[in-house]
């Protein structure tokens, strides 16, 4: 099994902040785990750290039953540059996952719904979510979340201190 990550990062991941180090994601909107790393990631860049967050889409279907849906969702709000505010709000609330609750969500974001509607059922955001998913199994993903700092895969703890720590 591979610890380097296999799929280099380019201009079609979704990447947040700049500068410093490189932080990857694989990451389950539905995942609880994937939403305490991502809590501790925004406490960082809120106390001023500085790094490139990259999140990629590995979706645990078999255990998360909206986890595909609600990652369709946050690529059709990408189409619409949102994606960070729907994943933001995806994983802010992981209760609320079903269509209805994801359609409210992009209204809330103001997003235009017939596109939104239209970009879920879209084969080529699927195709978007399975390139992520491909790329993770590459790496060795085996689930979520899953860090790679620098390409080369973080199994530390996810808690503030140690990701500010391994982040330096």
């Amino acid at each position: 099994m591979t610890l380097d990550l296999a799929v280099p990062v380019d201009g079609t991941d979704h990447v947040r902040g700049s500068g410093g180090r490189q932080l990857v994601v694989y990451g389950d909107f539905e995942c609880p785990y994937t939403a305490a790393a991502m809590r501790n990631i925004a406490a960082l860049t809120d106390s001023g750290a500085t790094f490139e967050l990259v999140f990629r889409h590995f979706p645990l279907s078999e255990i998360h039953p909206h986890a595909e849906a609600a990652a369709a969702a946050s690529e059709a709000a990408a189409r619409q540059d949102r994606f960070w505010e729907m994943h933001d709000a995806l994983f802010g609330d992981q209760r609320h996952l079903e269509p209805a609750d994801l359609r409210r969500r992009a209204e809330r974001l103001g997003l235009d719904l017939a596109r939104f509607d239209s970009d879920v059922l879209d084969l080529a955001v699927a195709d978007r979510i399975e390139r992520d998913v491909e790329s993770g199994d590459r790496s060795g993903v085996d689930g979520t979340p899953s860090l790679f700092i620098d390409g080369i895969r973080y199994s530390g703890p996810r808690d503030r201190a140690s990701l500010q720590v391994a982040l330096r």
